[in-house]
């Protein structure tokens, strides 16, 4: 027989509402190590802290706004590895130490790794119709949980030694400087909220009220060349964009910025 933990009965004081109390003290526990798989239900959190459902709703719902739990019908609800992800403005960001620096564990799942022509993508580039490509499409895991679809093509003739690569847990920048010499030093991005497709939403497990980023990137080499066109789909509750400013300054374009 499973037996009960100890009840944790809240203080009932007029300066904080029960369901912040309940949600630090989850956050508390989350710290200490504890609901690293599993979650526990509304029923327990009731009879744990003695607390009406509708208090433990209104923490897990909290909880959930800031990207730390997730909640599906008919699967567990767990913890998230950490907060959103941020991106500094001006900066050239990469997913794979994003990942890491929050103490997640990073994976991907190679969907596509071929060589290919795009006459739209080589243009982009500023290539000929015709020049062959080399595609990469992941599905991006932190704490095998979706956050991104990543999809980037690069010309062939630079980054063939790719083909052999074994992208679950690595860096493509860090790849292609290993492999093939090459390094990203510059270029352009564009960020924008999109609504996620039905197949985009199962694929990265999104609730229907999630909306995704979508970024598009232009790399370019040391030399300035056009070597690099991304496209990546990335969770909008996972991932957050952020700069620093101020009167005298304006905006601090790469200041490192963290999560309240």
């Amino acid at each position: 027989m499973t037996s009960r933990p100890d009840p944790r009965p809240l203080t009932r004081s007029a300066g904080k509402p029960l369901w912040a109390q309940l949600r630090a003290d989850l956050l508390r526990r989350l710290e200490d190590g504890e609901f690293r798989d599993v979650f526990p239900g509304e029923h327990d959190l009731v009879v744990e802290y003695q607390v009406s459902r509708h208090t433990v709703r209104e923490a897990l719902r909290q909880l959930r706004t800031d990207g730390l739990v997730t909640a599906r019908r008919g699967k567990v609800s767990r913890f998230t590895a950490s907060r959103p992800l941020e991106q500094k403005v001006g900066e050239a960001y990469s997913l794979f130490r994003s990942v890491e620096e929050v103490g997640a564990v990073q994976r991907s799942v190679v969907r596509v790794l071929d060589q290919r022509a795009d006459g739209v993508i080589a243009a982009r580039l500023g290539l000929e119709e015709s020049t062959p490509l080399v595609y990469l499409e992941r599905l991006r895991l932190a704490d095998e949980n979706p956050l991104a679809v990543d999809r980037v093509w690069l010309p062939a003739d630079v980054a063939r030694p790719l083909l052999d690569v074994d992208f679950t847990h690595t860096s493509l920048y860090d790849e292609l400087e290993r492999h093939c010499g090459t390094r990203i030093s510059g270029g352009w991005e564009r960020i924008r909220a999109v609504a996620p497709g039905r197949g985009e939403r199962t694929l990265l497990d999104c609730p229907e009220s999630t909306a995704l980023f979508a970024i598009d990137r232009l790399g370019h080499d040391t030399c300035r060349r056009q070597v690099e066109w991304r496209q990546t789909l990335v969770r909008a509750d996972r991932f957050a964009v952020a700069a620093e400013f101020s009167t005298d300054d304006g905006y601090r374009l790469g200041a490192p910025v963290r999560m309240p």
